[in-house]
């Protein structure tokens, strides 16, 4: 039985508890002292001699209340504390100010195939060097990396401070948390993807666009290679992360390597990571790269047609078996990735002239996707540019604003040689100068990207603008032949494009 005292604050009066119990020949499991309180925990103590003792800790001097608990604060704590570490499901585990195992989460006993309570950390990792760099280090360590029962891991260590909080005052010791590389994969997919995921990020209702979104949805669900190809700026990363986020690795992680913005050296070590010592300046303890990182899930390698001839062969290798090595290492280290890579480059021709290897292309062009450049989507300029336009208002915190409609001509009759993120930097700009609630045609910098007259051609602006809402009009009127399709599909009355159809003599009539 548990029981609570509760008691005036005086010298000598838990002393005068405890005697009344020990008075009574009972065996005391344990006892809490947070004054004004006492928590006993006397199994044999029975209800018969627990009246008996009620009436006498009530002659105590001091002795206010008297009542039967199920449970020590400090009991509960235990069980709290027990819980959230049975709960973590990466391996955890506290050292003193010494280096040695005070406490280890179930994970980590699971994992190490023991209770380490009591080793040092050069014993529970069979690196004495571990145990002393910890020490040197002021018990932190940052993404040490480490291995136990032959499992690579990252080490990441935290002092505790005595009383003050963490890593203040004198080191009580420390808390260590061991990763599983595509663990802290997961983490680094999750701070740099903060947009949608799905195929509701491919923005746009054209043909095009539709013929693009059913294709992807049947090959992401395939577990192979999958080559990405399209022109600058028309969202190919964005249609790499759709094909994850439907794909059975969707809870993996999803990480990217920008093949043309890093020399050999650093491509490489970012992909296949390095070995401790593998030249001047790495990390003691080495670094996995973005294979071993993303394990279980998906490597999107951006401009492959960018990558060098050695690391052609390296990746090659590793399409092969799914295996490689890290830059100065010895251990073949396998892992289960799918790569899907994307270039603007024409990989055919490339191989044909000697500057693509073409076992590497048949390799990564298993499956493949075209993504359709802005100018054979014309459909969906404007929603993107609304899209766009609200974005951006939110984004530098002004007032929502509209498009004028004499920007439609411009922007539809714009050839868009950047593509999306050409149409979205435009309109961001026009939300940053435009001061009214309407962004006007003299907002868009599109000069010299549209297919327009010369400038000695030009006569005056209202011509430029006719010419260019003529083109529309003439282009669309294919697809939506009669002034009621047209004018829902510019969303605009009827009778405005009636009265434009009859100006501009279309179709093939006389003005």
């Amino acid at each position: 039985m548990r029981i609570h005292v509760t008691f005036i604050d005086r010298v000598g009066i838990t002393q005068e508890v405890l005697a009344l119990l020990g008075g009574r020949n009972l065996n005391l499991d344990a006892v809490e002292m947070v004054p004004p309180n006492v928590y006993i925990d006397a199994p044999t103590l029975s209800a018969e001699v627990l009246e008996e003792l009620r009436g006498a800790l009530f002659k105590v001097r001091g002795v206010q209340a008297v009542e039967v608990v199920d449970i020590l604060p400090g009991q509960r704590r235990s069980l709290q504390l027990y819980a959230l570490l049975a709960a973590m499901p990466d391996p955890l585990l506290a050292v003193d100010g010494s280096g040695r195992v005070l406490l280890a989460n179930p994970a980590l006993i699971e994992l190490a195939g023991r209770d380490p309570g009591g080793e040092s950390l050069g014993e529970l990792f069979a690196a004495p060097e571990l145990h002393d760099e910890l020490l040197a280090q002021g018990l932190r360590l940052s993404m040490r990396e480490v291995t136990l029962n032959g499992r690579t891991l990252l080490l990441d260590a935290i002092p505790i401070g005595e009383g003050t909080g963490q890593g203040t005052g004198q080191l009580a010791g420390a808390l260590l948390t061991l990763y599983a590389p595509n663990r802290l994969g997961e983490r680094l997919a999750a701070l740099h993807h903060e947009q949608a995921e799905g195929f509701d990020a491919l923005l746009g209702d054209s043909p095009a666009i539709r013929t693009l979104k059913a294709r992807a949805q049947r090959v992401a669900v395939l577990d192979a290679p999958l080559l990405i190809q399209g022109e600058t700026g028309t969202g190919k990363e964005l249609v790499a992360r759709a094909c994850h986020a439907v794909s059975a690795r969707r809870n993996a992680p999803f990480l990217a390597l920008n093949c043309a913005a890093l020399p050999e050296n650093l491509a490489e070590s970012e992909l296949f990571g390095y070995a401790p010592g593998a030249f001047t300046g790495a990390q003691r303890g080495g670094k996995p790269g973005l294979l071993e990182l993303a394990h279980q899930g998906t490597v999107f390698l951006d401009e492959i047609g960018e990558m060098s001839p050695y690391l052609q062969a390296k990746l090659l290798r590793f399409l092969s078996d799914g295996s490689f090595r890290r830059i100065g290492g010895e251990r073949e280290i396998k892992v289960d990735v799918r790569i899907l890579s994307a270039t603007h480059r024409n990989l055919e021709q490339m191989v044909g002239e000697g500057r693509f290897r073409e076992d590497l292309f048949y390799r990564l062009n298993v499956l493949n996707l075209a993504v359709p450049p802005l100018r054979e989507r014309s459909e969906d300029i404007l929603p993107l540019a609304r899209h766009f336009l609200q974005q951006a208002c939110a984004q530098i915190r002004r007032p929502p604003c509209r498009l004028a409609p004499d920007t439609y001509p411009a922007l539809l009759a714009n050839r868009w040689p950047g593509n999306v993120r050409q149409l979205q930097n435009v309109i961001f700009r026009a939300a940053a100068i435009s001061e009214g609630s309407l962004v006007e045609i003299g907002d868009l910098d599109i000069a010299g990207t549209a297919v327009a007259p010369r400038a000695d051609e030009i006569g005056s602006l209202g011509a430029a603008v006719e010419n260019f809402e003529r083109g529309i009009l003439e282009r669309l009127y294919a697809s939506y032949p009669s002034s009621r399709l047209l004018a829902a599909r510019l969303q605009t009355s009827h009778t405005a494009i009636a009265k434009r159809l009859r100006k501009y003599g279309i179709p093939g009539s006389e003005r």
